[in-house]
């Protein structure tokens, strides 16, 4: 036996059902995406069929109605229906005097209008009544919570209150006792700071009289670049030329100032005498627009007044035409209704 062989046949049928296999695979999965493309396809198109059936219905629904056809008023079911009566209410506008419909006098709703007021009333006095005793009850149930609440605060505030004097006693106590004890500690402390202020006062007094301050020698402000270079601590005062030299250029100071001063001031009466100009002029502007608006106020409501009584002439005039123009009898007849 040739195992070799016998080898590569077997190897060469593994390969091949492999392969087999991995076409097999390969047309099941072709398969599967056919199907799922078919199953789309067909949702597709069963989804297009029923939108161009739901699209034809609407448009036989709202295009295509029974009422809208030529001879539908000869089969329209409800055409009793619809139909109006000769006459519906006082103010059919079809009631014309040739019609024989309405007559002078006659109040058709009369019976139902009185029924229905007198309804309408009684169910508002009911109204009326029952919103005050819900009223009354809400006030009553509002009262009674508002004294509970009001005692529930009183005693609440009350007992905040006793629990504030009690921690407020304890507090004073706590604060007397280390005031007291602050009090102790400052005492001492001022005492030892008294007997070392002697005591500094005491060495300062004795060195100031010992010192060159005191004795005032005028060697003391020379520093040691020379008679010129001196010692501010130790100066005893300038000689009267630098006093004149001051005092000269002090008073060149001075009239400065005024000068400045001065100027501030013109400056500031040229500002306000042109504020005042600006509010005359303005207060002048304002004062005559308020003469011209009420010259045309004044115009306009004598423009108006005129109006309202050529108004009124043409009404008159108009009422008198219009009841000169009906005859007597119909006049009277008029004049009773309206009376009625």
């Amino acid at each position: 036996i040739d195992k070799d062989a016998l080898d590569a046949q077997v190897n060469e049928r593994k390969i091949q059902e492999a392969a087999e296999k991995a076409e097999h695979e390969k047309f099941a999965h072709d398969m599967k995406k056919n199907d799922k493309l078919m199953c789309l396809l067909e949702e597709r198109q069963k989804n297009e069929i029923k939108d161009m059936n739901r699209a034809l219905t609407e448009f036989h629904k709202n295009f295509q109605k029974p009422e809208t056809r030529r001879e539908f008023d000869l089969n329209d079911p409800q055409a009793l229906k619809k139909d109006r009566p000769a006459r519906v209410s006082d103010s059919d506008p079809r009631c014309t005097i040739s019609g024989m419909q309405k007559f002078m006098g006659e109040d058709l709703n009369y019976d139902q209008r009185m029924k229905f007021q007198k309804e309408q009333l009684r169910e508002w006095s009911l109204q009326q009544q029952k919103d005050w005793k819900n009223a009354l009850a809400d006030q009553k149930l509002a009262d009674d919570l508002y004294d509970k609440f009001r005692i529930e605060l009183d005693r609440k505030i009350m007992e905040e209150q006793r629990k504030e004097e009690e921690s407020r006693r304890v507090v004073c106590t706590a604060t007397k006792d280390f005031n007291r004890i602050q009090v102790a500690e400052l005492d001492h402390k001022n005492e030892l700071e008294k007997a070392q202020k002697i005591k500094d006062d005491m060495d300062e007094i004795t060195f100031l009289l010992r010192g060159d301050l005191l004795s005032e020698n005028p060697d003391q402000a020379i520093g040691p670049l020379g008679k010129h270079h001196v010692l501010v601590d130790r100066w005893k005062g300038m000689n009267q030329e630098q006093l004149m030299a001051i005092r000269q250029f002090q008073k060149e100071q001075a009239l400065e100032n005024l000068r400045v001063r001065e100027q501030e001031r013109r400056r500031d009466a040229e500002w306000d005498r042109q504020r005042l100009q600006t509010a005359r002029a303005q207060l002048l502007l304002e004062r005559q627009q308020q003469r011209q608006n009420r010259v045309q106020r004044q115009d306009l409501d004598f423009v108006n007044a005129e109006l309202s009584q050529e108004q009124k002439a043409k009404n008159i005039y108009l009422k008198e035409e219009e009841y000169s123009n009906i005859p007597t009898d119909e006049f009277y007849a008029q004049f009773n209704t309206t009376t009625r």
